[in-house]
């Protein structure tokens, strides 16, 4: 017996050693571009470099901060393979040539609106007359305000609008600064609920069925899709893992997002994943997926509110053929 039990012991041995001697597998090094500070939108990205998602496809994923210039900009010249970004950049970076291409949508549909205090006295978009509007001051922010009051027949010009940068919506509302501001509901309208400021809150698309456009997506470029499109495959096979991770399990994504990111409000991270989660795929066939109708009708709003010169070729700005249905 003891001989046998030798025998086995001295194998097992031989089996490690030749395991501990194999040369380790080489994993291709790759770079995403956030968007903005890390947040819930970029969970499954998190999700799938901790649980080994990337490994499994032999990439190794460098997820970096947002940066000067526009991921658009950036993915075009080829700073990254793939960025987070949004419908309407895309469309832009289309009329200036920049040959950047959606190929998954993070979230399915807009979670964004007009939000404002129940004490400011706004019941409907009417109301905004006479009041305080906080914002970055961007054109589309201008057009969104006047489609929204058309709708109820209010004049735009009555609203004073101030520049508060990426000053936060909760903190500007409760130190009397605005009365009321666009917002994406999974954050700023979380951070109100945890905060006691009840809020009245406009989906953008309740009031316009145009205005749910993608935010945000993945993007890459035409040069990586046509050039590598193995590479865009297993990219998106494991972040599809990491996405679905977090719609089935949003406790364990948001505690996996703040070991990533330490420094987030993990009160918000845990509250915010339980509201997105969800939203990820909501009623769409699988996660990730885009359709025409919805570019096309934002297109057409970008046109009519004079965001965009000319038409685009849809076809060109979004892609569902790298995603693992």
């Amino acid at each position: 017996m003891k001989k046998y039990i030798s025998l086995l012991l001295v194998i097992v041995f031989i089996l490690l050693w030749a395991q501990c001697s194999l040369p380790k597998k080489q994993l291709e090094k790759i770079t995403v571009l956030l968007d903005w500070t890390p947040n819930t939108n970029h969970t499954g990205l998190y999700c799938a470099r901790s649980l080994g998602f990337f490994e499994e496809e032999d990439l190794e994923v460098d997820i970096l901060l947002a940066q000067e210039g526009g991921t658009s900009a950036l993915i075009s010249s080829g700073k990254a393979p793939f960025g987070i970004s949004y419908q309407e950049e895309i469309m832009h970076a289309r009329t200036e040539k920049m040959p950047v291409v959606a190929i998954a949508a993070i979230v399915q549909h807009n979670t964004s609106g007009f939000a404002a205090p129940l004490d400011r006295g706004i019941s409907t978009p009417a109301d905004f007359e006479g009041k305080r509007y906080g914002g970055w001051g961007s054109p589309v922010e201008t057009a969104l305000l006047k489609t929204l009051m058309s709708h109820y027949h209010a004049d735009f010009s009555k609203i004073e609008m101030l520049n508060i940068g990426a000053a936060n919506f909760v903190s500007a509302v409760q130190k009397n600064m605005i009365d009321f501001a666009w917002i994406y509901y999974g954050w700023d309208g979380i951070l109100a609920e945890l905060r006691k400021v009840p809020i009245r809150f406009f989906l953008l698309q309740e009031e316009d069925h145009r205005l749910d456009f993608y935010t945000p997506v993945i993007i890459s470029s035409e040069k990586i899709i046509s050039q590598q499109p193995q590479l865009v495959r297993k990219f998106l096979r494991a972040v599809e893992k990491g996405y679905r991770y977090a719609i089935e399990h949003p406790e364990a994504a948001a505690k996996t997002l703040l070991d990533a990111i330490p420094e987030l409000d993990a009160d918000l991270i845990y509250a915010s994943q339980t509201y997105l989660s969800p939203k990820y795929q909501d009623d769409a066939p699988y996660w990730g997926y885009m359709k025409e109708e919805v570019w096309d009708n934002y297109m057409q709003w970008l046109l009519e509110n004079d965001l965009l010169e000319n038409p685009i070729d849809i076809q060109q700005c979004y892609t569902v053929d790298f995603l693992p249905k």
